[in-house]
């Protein structure tokens, strides 16, 4: 019942989103922003190419960050770490691809980094508050518990608490990251469907 040893995982999770969801979103609308998108989509690389090349770097980023910040929170806070790094990174790294998948998403309705910035911040806040993090979800409303089974960032709080606090291997977060993995497919499925429509 340690509050930092709670806390501390948590809010690791929401810096992670952050680098995921905000960044990439607004880095495709940059493009758009700049007019230098329809350069981009004349030239003979693939749209697929442009996407993977905008959102890797991301995604190894937000790693390093997660990495970067297990570390700290070692030294700083003495953070337990019950179960395996390999689980929290695995799982990490599926999760990314859900938010990258909701920035990319974003940015095919934005036009500006101002419009992708707000709705990003609009859904992260919702998601936040909702995820667990500062208030247990089976003390929420029936109604809130459900909305949280959509909620990405419910998932990844939980796994890497139980990870880090329990010891809990893959028999306890295959079923997590099966989801994830669900979100992470139809997310950037619709993205890039969407943005091959729109650009």
């Amino acid at each position: 019942m340690n509050y930092k040893f709670f806390m501390v995982p948590g809010i690791l999770v929401v810096l992670v989103t952050m680098i995921g969801a905000f960044l990439s979103g607004m880095n495709i609308v940059k493009e758009k922003e700049i007019g230098t998108i329809e350069q981009l989509n004349v030239t003979p690389i693939r749209k697929h190419h442009f996407i993977i090349g905008k959102l890797l770097p991301f995604w190894i980023i937000a790693l390093f960050e997660l990495a970067f910040g297990l570390a700290l929170g070692k030294m700083i806070f003495h953070l337990p770490m019950e179960g395996s790094l390999l689980w929290i990174f695995l799982f990490a790294a599926v999760y990314l691809l859900v938010m990258l998948g909701m920035g990319l998403l974003i940015s095919t309705f934005t036009d500006t980094q101002q419009q992708a910035m707000f709705i990003t911040w609009f859904f992260t806040v919702i998601f936040v508050l909702m995820s667990g993090l500062f208030t247990p979800v089976e003390s929420m409303p029936l109604w809130a518990q459900k909305i949280t089974w959509f909620n990405p960032i419910t998932y990844f709080v939980k796994v890497i608490r139980m990870v880090m606090l329990k010891g809990s291997g893959w028999t306890h977060i295959s079923r997590y990251l099966l989801v994830m993995c669900a979100f992470a497919v139809v997310l950037n499925a619709v993205a890039v469907w969407n943005y091959r429509k729109t650009v």
